[in-house]
């Protein structure tokens, strides 16, 4: 599964980066790096949180 943002809908909350710090990170202007778009395993899990916490549905997982 590959983790896709929408990145003019994100706006920067951070929850994602809590659900899933190893698979992405706020920069320091506050706009979201995935740093593993990749993933499968426990990482989907993570990932799949990261996607549900998301208040503005700007990640999704797609195959």
């Amino acid at each position: 599964m590959r983790i896709e943002l929408d990145r003019p809908r994100c706006e920067g909350h951070g929850l994602c980066e809590e659900a899933a710090p190893e698979l992405m990170h706020l920069d320091d202007d506050g706009e979201l790096v995935i740093d593993v778009p990749d993933v499968e395993g426990a990482d989907l899990a993570a990932a799949n949180a990261a996607v549900r916490i998301c208040p503005v549905a700007a990640l999704r997982l797609a195959s």
